[in-house]
Protein backbone atom coordinates (compact mmCIF):
# COMPACT_ATOMS: atom_id res chain seq x y z
CA UNK A 1 0.00 0.00 0.00
CA UNK A 2 1.10 3.34 -1.15
CA UNK A 3 1.11 5.96 2.08
CA UNK A 4 1.39 9.58 1.07
CA UNK A 5 -1.41 11.38 2.95
CA UNK A 6 -1.60 11.22 6.63
CA UNK A 7 -4.40 12.27 8.80
CA UNK A 8 -3.04 12.96 12.20
CA UNK A 9 -6.05 13.59 15.21
CA UNK A 10 -4.44 15.67 18.45
CA UNK A 11 -2.57 18.72 17.88
CA UNK A 12 -1.09 18.65 20.89
CA UNK A 13 2.84 18.05 22.03
CA UNK A 14 2.79 14.12 20.60
CA UNK A 15 0.41 15.18 17.67
CA UNK A 16 2.32 18.73 16.46
CA UNK A 17 5.64 16.08 16.75
CA UNK A 18 3.97 13.06 14.52
CA UNK A 19 2.86 16.29 11.96
CA UNK A 20 6.57 17.66 11.93
CA UNK A 21 8.10 14.17 11.27
CA UNK A 22 5.86 13.01 8.67
CA UNK A 23 6.02 16.75 6.82
CA UNK A 24 10.03 16.74 7.05
CA UNK A 25 9.96 13.34 5.18
CA UNK A 26 7.84 14.05 2.48
CA UNK A 27 4.23 13.37 3.27
CA UNK A 28 1.74 15.35 3.55
CA UNK A 29 -0.06 15.43 6.90
CA UNK A 30 -3.55 16.65 7.55
CA UNK A 31 -3.95 17.72 11.21
CA UNK A 32 -6.87 18.23 12.66
CA UNK A 33 -7.84 19.07 16.46
CA UNK A 34 -11.48 19.60 18.14
CA UNK A 35 -10.03 22.88 19.12
CA UNK A 36 -10.23 25.63 16.04
CA UNK A 37 -6.75 27.35 17.70
CA UNK A 38 -4.69 24.14 18.00
CA UNK A 39 -3.58 24.00 14.43
CA UNK A 40 -2.26 27.52 14.25
CA UNK A 41 -0.11 27.39 17.66
CA UNK A 42 0.86 23.51 16.17
CA UNK A 43 1.64 24.89 13.48
CA UNK A 44 3.82 27.74 14.61
CA UNK A 45 5.49 25.38 16.85
CA UNK A 46 5.99 23.02 13.91
CA UNK A 47 7.58 25.84 11.98
CA UNK A 48 10.16 26.01 14.66
CA UNK A 49 11.28 22.84 14.95
CA UNK A 50 11.66 23.08 11.55
CA UNK A 51 13.85 25.83 12.17
CA UNK A 52 16.41 24.68 14.32
CA UNK A 53 17.04 21.77 12.00
CA UNK A 54 18.06 24.15 9.67
CA UNK A 55 20.30 26.15 12.16
CA UNK A 56 21.73 22.72 12.86
CA UNK A 57 22.67 22.45 8.82
CA UNK A 58 20.34 19.51 9.22
CA UNK A 59 18.01 20.70 6.52
CA UNK A 60 18.17 23.69 4.27
CA UNK A 61 15.83 26.50 4.21
CA UNK A 62 14.08 25.34 1.37
CA UNK A 63 13.81 21.82 2.59
CA UNK A 64 11.85 23.65 5.39
CA UNK A 65 9.88 25.58 3.27
CA UNK A 66 8.57 22.61 1.64
CA UNK A 67 8.08 20.20 4.83
CA UNK A 68 5.57 23.39 5.88
CA UNK A 69 3.75 23.23 2.33
CA UNK A 70 3.04 19.84 3.22
CA UNK A 71 1.38 20.52 6.33
CA UNK A 72 -3.05 20.93 6.20
CA UNK A 73 -5.21 21.91 8.43
CA UNK A 74 -8.28 19.72 8.79
CA UNK A 75 -11.33 21.86 10.65
CA UNK A 76 -14.06 19.08 10.18
CA UNK A 77 -12.70 15.06 11.50
CA UNK A 78 -14.45 14.28 7.92
CA UNK A 79 -11.51 16.23 6.26
CA UNK A 80 -9.54 13.25 7.19
CA UNK A 81 -11.58 10.83 4.98
CA UNK A 82 -9.12 11.15 2.06
CA UNK A 83 -6.43 10.11 4.15
CA UNK A 84 -4.32 6.88 3.49
CA UNK A 85 -3.28 6.26 7.08
CA UNK A 86 -4.51 8.03 10.29
CA UNK A 87 -2.75 8.36 13.78
CA UNK A 88 -4.71 9.16 16.37
CA UNK A 89 -2.74 11.26 19.17
CA UNK A 90 -5.45 12.35 21.43
CA UNK A 91 -4.66 12.42 25.54
CA UNK A 92 -4.40 9.02 27.15
CA UNK A 93 -8.35 8.39 27.79
CA UNK A 94 -10.24 5.17 26.27
CA UNK A 95 -13.55 6.99 25.83
CA UNK A 96 -11.62 10.19 24.11
CA UNK A 97 -10.17 7.71 21.92
CA UNK A 98 -13.03 5.43 21.41
CA UNK A 99 -15.14 8.51 20.31
CA UNK A 100 -12.45 9.61 17.37
CA UNK A 101 -12.45 5.70 16.05
CA UNK A 102 -16.45 5.58 15.86
CA UNK A 103 -16.56 8.59 14.26
CA UNK A 104 -13.66 8.14 11.32
CA UNK A 105 -14.18 4.16 10.54
CA UNK A 106 -17.51 5.46 8.65
CA UNK A 107 -16.03 8.84 6.68
CA UNK A 108 -12.50 6.96 5.77
CA UNK A 109 -11.84 4.31 2.71
CA UNK A 110 -12.16 0.69 3.60
CA UNK A 111 -8.24 0.14 3.14
CA UNK A 112 -7.73 3.38 5.34
CA UNK A 113 -5.61 2.27 8.22
CA UNK A 114 -6.10 3.48 11.52
CA UNK A 115 -3.04 4.05 14.15
CA UNK A 116 -3.08 4.90 18.19
CA UNK A 117 -0.18 6.36 19.49
CA UNK A 118 -2.14 5.19 23.06
CA UNK A 119 1.33 4.48 25.48
CA UNK A 120 -0.72 1.72 26.95
CA UNK A 121 -4.44 1.45 26.08
CA UNK A 122 -5.49 -2.10 24.57
CA UNK A 123 -5.60 -1.88 20.59
CA UNK A 124 -7.71 -4.74 20.64
CA UNK A 125 -10.22 -2.98 22.87
CA UNK A 126 -10.18 0.03 20.75
CA UNK A 127 -10.10 -2.16 17.21
CA UNK A 128 -13.33 -3.96 18.35
CA UNK A 129 -15.11 -0.51 18.06
CA UNK A 130 -14.36 -0.55 14.22
CA UNK A 131 -15.32 -2.33 11.52
CA UNK A 132 -12.01 -2.85 10.32
CA UNK A 133 -9.67 -4.35 13.42
CA UNK A 134 -8.01 -5.89 10.92
CA UNK A 135 -6.46 -2.56 10.02
CA UNK A 136 -5.65 -1.15 13.20
CA UNK A 137 -2.49 -1.49 15.39
CA UNK A 138 -0.46 0.61 17.97
CA UNK A 139 2.30 3.11 16.71
CA UNK A 140 3.82 4.23 19.82
CA UNK A 141 6.02 7.34 19.36
CA UNK A 142 8.40 9.03 21.93
CA UNK A 143 8.58 12.66 23.11
CA UNK A 144 10.20 14.63 21.40
CA UNK A 145 8.56 12.87 18.21
CA UNK A 146 11.38 14.38 15.91
CA UNK A 147 14.58 13.21 17.88
CA UNK A 148 13.45 9.81 19.90
CA UNK A 149 14.39 6.90 17.62
CA UNK A 150 11.99 4.42 18.98
CA UNK A 151 8.42 3.81 17.95
CA UNK A 152 6.74 0.73 19.54
CA UNK A 153 4.27 -1.28 16.80
CA UNK A 154 1.43 -2.81 18.60
CA UNK A 155 -0.93 -5.71 17.31
CA UNK A 156 -4.57 -6.29 18.38
CA UNK A 157 -5.76 -9.80 18.44
CA UNK A 158 -7.47 -9.21 14.94
CA UNK A 159 -5.00 -6.71 13.45
CA UNK A 160 -3.46 -8.02 10.12
CA UNK A 161 0.29 -9.11 9.18
CA UNK A 162 0.08 -6.97 6.35
CA UNK A 163 -0.89 -3.76 8.53
CA UNK A 164 1.47 -4.26 11.21
CA UNK A 165 4.31 -4.15 8.16
CA UNK A 166 3.05 -1.15 7.02
CA UNK A 167 3.12 0.50 10.38
CA UNK A 168 6.90 -0.85 10.21
CA UNK A 169 7.34 0.66 6.94
CA UNK A 170 6.07 4.28 7.63
CA UNK A 171 8.38 4.43 11.05
CA UNK A 172 11.14 3.23 9.08
CA UNK A 173 10.16 5.81 6.03
CA UNK A 174 10.71 8.48 9.13
CA UNK A 175 13.79 7.73 10.17
CA UNK A 176 12.64 5.69 13.29
CA UNK A 177 13.31 2.01 14.54
CA UNK A 178 10.24 0.32 15.13
CA UNK A 179 10.17 -2.52 17.94
CA UNK A 180 7.15 -4.71 17.81
CA UNK A 181 5.12 -5.58 21.02
CA UNK A 182 2.28 -7.74 22.84
CA UNK A 183 -1.00 -5.88 23.40
CA UNK A 184 -0.59 -5.90 27.08
CA UNK A 185 -0.95 -3.07 29.20
CA UNK A 186 1.37 -0.82 29.05
CA UNK A 187 3.44 -2.45 26.18
CA UNK A 188 6.66 -2.68 27.39
CA UNK A 189 7.87 1.31 27.74
CA UNK A 190 5.24 1.93 29.95
CA UNK A 191 5.32 -1.49 32.06
CA UNK A 192 8.51 -0.37 33.16
CA UNK A 193 8.91 3.27 33.10
CA UNK A 194 5.58 4.17 34.96
CA UNK A 195 5.82 1.90 37.76
CA UNK A 196 9.49 3.69 38.44
CA UNK A 197 8.03 7.60 37.80
CA UNK A 198 5.48 5.67 40.42
CA UNK A 199 7.82 4.41 43.16
CA UNK A 200 9.78 7.91 43.01
CA UNK A 201 6.65 10.02 43.73
CA UNK A 202 5.88 7.52 46.48
CA UNK A 203 9.91 8.07 47.69
CA UNK A 204 9.27 12.00 47.82
CA UNK A 205 5.52 11.58 49.46
CA UNK A 206 6.79 9.15 52.29
CA UNK A 207 9.80 12.29 52.52
CA UNK A 208 13.05 9.50 51.71
CA UNK A 209 14.23 12.95 49.70
CA UNK A 210 13.26 15.83 48.16
CA UNK A 211 12.39 16.29 44.40
CA UNK A 212 15.96 17.14 43.68
CA UNK A 213 17.26 14.43 45.81
CA UNK A 214 15.20 11.96 44.21
CA UNK A 215 16.31 12.80 40.82
CA UNK A 216 19.96 13.37 41.55
CA UNK A 217 19.93 9.81 42.66
CA UNK A 218 18.70 8.43 39.61
CA UNK A 219 20.98 10.87 37.50
CA UNK A 220 24.46 10.69 39.25
CA UNK A 221 23.89 6.83 40.58
CA UNK A 222 22.30 4.92 37.54
CA UNK A 223 23.34 7.85 34.61
CA UNK A 224 19.74 8.70 33.48
CA UNK A 225 19.79 11.57 31.29
CA UNK A 226 16.47 12.84 33.81
CA UNK A 227 15.30 11.84 36.89
CA UNK A 228 11.92 10.31 37.26
CA UNK A 229 10.33 13.06 38.15
CA UNK A 230 11.53 15.31 35.53
CA UNK A 231 10.28 13.19 33.49
CA UNK A 232 7.10 12.81 35.02
CA UNK A 233 6.86 16.84 34.24
CA UNK A 234 7.99 16.33 30.67
CA UNK A 235 4.88 13.49 29.85
CA UNK A 236 2.35 15.43 32.08
CA UNK A 237 1.30 13.84 35.29
CA UNK A 238 -1.95 13.78 33.93
CA UNK A 239 -0.84 10.76 31.08
CA UNK A 240 1.34 9.43 34.08
CA UNK A 241 -1.85 9.08 36.20
CA UNK A 242 -3.82 7.32 33.57
CA UNK A 243 -1.13 5.03 32.61
CA UNK A 244 -0.99 3.71 36.17
CA UNK A 245 -4.77 3.66 35.74
CA UNK A 246 -4.76 1.52 32.69
CA UNK A 247 -1.77 -1.00 34.18
CA UNK A 248 -4.07 -1.14 37.91
CA UNK A 249 -6.92 -2.16 36.27
CA UNK A 250 -5.87 -4.29 33.39
CA UNK A 251 -2.96 -6.36 35.91
CA UNK A 252 -5.16 -5.96 39.34
CA UNK A 253 -1.94 -5.89 41.22
CA UNK A 254 -1.37 -3.39 43.71
CA UNK A 255 2.21 -2.99 42.14
CA UNK A 256 0.91 -0.61 39.92
CA UNK A 257 -1.77 1.48 42.37
CA UNK A 258 -0.93 5.10 42.08
CA UNK A 259 0.47 7.04 44.34
CA UNK A 260 -2.46 9.25 46.34
CA UNK A 261 0.18 11.95 45.83
CA UNK A 262 0.10 11.53 42.38
CA UNK A 263 -3.70 11.75 42.25
CA UNK A 264 -3.31 15.06 44.43
CA UNK A 265 -1.24 17.11 42.19
CA UNK A 266 -3.57 15.76 38.64
CA UNK A 267 -6.64 16.87 40.98
CA UNK A 268 -4.94 20.48 41.68
CA UNK A 269 -3.84 20.82 38.24
CA UNK A 270 -0.60 20.61 38.16
CA UNK A 271 0.21 18.47 35.53
CA UNK A 272 3.77 19.53 34.74
CA UNK A 273 5.86 21.67 31.98
CA UNK A 274 2.49 21.89 30.10
CA UNK A 275 0.88 24.10 32.77
CA UNK A 276 3.89 25.62 34.47
CA UNK A 277 3.96 23.73 37.31
CA UNK A 278 4.21 19.79 38.72
CA UNK A 279 7.12 18.52 41.31
CA UNK A 280 9.25 21.66 39.59
CA UNK A 281 8.02 25.05 38.44
CA UNK A 282 8.27 26.29 34.56
CA UNK A 283 7.57 29.43 32.72
CA UNK A 284 3.93 29.51 32.87
CA UNK A 285 3.01 28.10 29.22
CA UNK A 286 1.30 30.36 26.41
CA UNK A 287 -2.63 30.16 26.52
Amino acid sequence: MKISRVGVVGAGTMGRGIAQALVRHGYTAVLYDSEPAAFESARAKISAGLGREVAKGACSEAEKQAAESRLNAARELSNLAASDFIIEAVPENFDVKAGVFRSLDPICGAETIFASNTSSISITRLARLTRRPQLMAGMHFFNPVPAMKLVEVVAGLETAEAAVECVEKLAVSLGKTPIRVKDSPGFVSNRLLMPMINEAVYTLMEGVSDAKGVDGVMKLGMNHPMGPLELADLIGLDVCLETMRVLYQGFSDSKYRPCPLLERMVNAGRLGRKTGRGFYEYPKPAA
